[in-house]
Parts: C-alpha cells; structure tokens; sequence
C-alpha cells in the first residue's frame, strides 16, 4: 500500500492565494508579521506589491482591511488564529462583519495541532468566536484538497469569510474525481446505519478511520464532513440523525460553540437526538509534539473509535 500524502492546510492555503493571485489582479494579502508561518510568504514571493505587511497589530490589519474592501479590492488578512479571531475580535466584529465587507480571514495554527507553541496560541475558541459574527461565514477544511478548494469558494463569495487552517500535515482524503466543494453543503464520506458522526477539519480523516475500526466490531458509522461550520448543512444533519438515531461530533476545537454547538443547535429544535460531543472539553491546551496532544486529547482515531464504541454501547 503506497504511503498516504500529508500536506498541512496552511500550506493549501499559501499555494491557493497565490493561484488565484495570479487570474485575479483585485486580490491583496495582509499579514501581521507571520507571512513565513502562515505561507502567505508564498503570495508574496509571486506578487510583492500586493501583499502588505502590517506589522504585530492584528486589530490595525484588520482596519486595513475593511477599507481596502471599500475600495473593491478582495482581502486576505492572515495571523495565527488565536490573533486573527481573538486579539482582533473587536475589529472584525465591526469593522469587517456589521459593514458586512468582502474580507476573508486566513487564520493559521488553530487548535491543539499547533503543537510546541503551547496554550497561548492553541486557539479552541475560534469558531464559537466568529460564528456569533452575523453574516460571517466559517470553513475549516479537512485537507490539502479541500482548503484549497474552500479559498476559491472564499473569494467567489462576496462577503466576511473565516477560513481556519493548521500547522500540523494531514491525510489527503478528498482527492477524488467526484470531490465538490460548496459552501454551506456537508459531504457524507461513508454511509452507515448505527450512529452519524459528523466531523470537521483534522478529525475528518480520525473519523473515517474509526469508523473503519468500528466495522470490525459490527457497529455501522455515518461519515459525514461538515467543512462549513457556518451556514450549517442543517438539512443533512437533520436527515443524518434522523436515519441512525445516535450522533457524534468530532472536532478539534471547544465543544463549546464550535461543530458540537451547532449540530445540537439544530438538532434539539428540528430533531431531538441523543448527541456525544467529541472535542477539547472545556480545558486549555498545553506544549508538546502535536501528533501525541491529538492522541493525549482523544481525537486520532484511536480516541475517537474508543468514545463512539462506547457511546453506542451504552445507549
């Protein structure tokens, strides 16, 4: 069996800008000292009169690029997401989200996949963040295939946009010819009959793969990728829980406000299912390689596969 490809989503992201740099002259990048750690270093390298430096003031870039979206450019501003969506909260509320401006923020190094950083920058929060933002939308690929896909789809859209994307490689997964990408719309991976586990970002390929272990144990999971937390696919999720009568989210973010939140938003009023809410519960990251504190948090497919076989087991 050929070793399966791993590409981090913050390198995606890097490439896709600057593909898109190259059809669309109305595209400007900004970064806040990171261009390097975020790859909008790449964009830069192919159009450097077009991507501005603005310097470790998150809130300023944002200011920056609201007004360069009055004036019909389409901005990408990029930092780790715990400035993007944290430090500079107020001004994206504000200045990007009630205008309802065309800004779309790059937000690198999300969740506890970042790794050595440690908690200071090991945001679990981001989501809940932006998605109370009215008109915001909020995507969090599950791959190299998908991020890429999910910029273009960013830019097309015309209005605030929240992409989220990691430091840590990823297993290609979407790599298929029928792959398609639509903002708002959930894919099911895998069908089943005993439980639906709806997973987003990293967790989409832990998913599969429990999934997979599960079988071996006679339980039957639903695979579904829900790469657009904001607006939710809440038709497929409704239709999902309502053919298996168990569900689980999977996400490597708080269970609170995040892909967890809003499944059971949904559900509880159209729906009322049992749900497991699989993600960081309530507590704060810590340092140390990101492959072993997505192992230590349960969410490889070890974690994941243990919490589903119990979860259903039990009810």
């Amino acid at each position: 069996m050929s070793e399966v490809k791993k590409i981090a989503t913050r390198e995606s992201y890097g490439n896709a800008l600057a593909e898109l740099g190259a059809q669309n002259p109305n595209i400007v990048v900004l970064d806040a000292d990171l261009a390097g750690a975020t790859k909008t270093a790449i964009f830069k390298k192919a159009f450097p009169e077009r991507h501005i430096d603005c310097g470790i003031a998150e809130g300023n870039m944002m200011g920056v690029a609201a007004g360069l979206a009055t004036c019909g450019k389409v901005v990408f501003a990029s930092s780790f997401a715990m400035f993007a969506a944290g430090r500079a909260f107020e001004q994206v509320r504000n200045s990007i989200g009630y205008p309802h401006l065309n800004v779309k923020i790059g937000a690198t190094h999300a969740g506890i996949s970042v790794g050595e950083d440690g908690a200071t920058h090991q945001c679990n929060e981001d989501i809940a963040l932006m998605r109370t933002i009215p008109g915001m939308v909020v995507i969090n690929p599950s791959d190299d295939v998908e991020a890429r896909a999910a910029v273009k789809a960013a830019y097309e859209h015309v209005g605030p946009v929240y992409l989220r994307f990691g430091r840590l490689a990823l297993p290609v997964i979407n790599d298929t010819p029928d792959y398609k990408f639509e903002i708002g719309k959930g894919i099911v991976l895998k069908e089943g009959t005993d439980v639906t586990v709806f997973a987003t970002g990293l967790c989409v390929s832990s998913a599969l793969e429990a999934a997979e272990m599960l079988e071996k144990d006679g339980i039957s999971a639903k695979v579904v990728n829900i790469h657009t937390i904001k607006p939710l696919d809440e038709e497929l999720v409704v239709k999902a829980a309502k053919e298996t009568g168990k569900v689980v989210t999977v996400e490597e973010h708080s269970v609170i406000g995040g892909l967890g939140s809003a499944v059971c938003e949904v559900l509880s009023e159209k729906a009322p299912t049992k749900v497991l809410r699989v993600g960081i519960q309530d507590v704060f990251g810590e340092s140390g390689p990101a492959v072993e504190l997505v192992h230590k948090y349960g969410l490889d497919a070890e974690g994941v596969y243990g919490k589903i076989k119990t979860f259903v087991k039990e009810n």
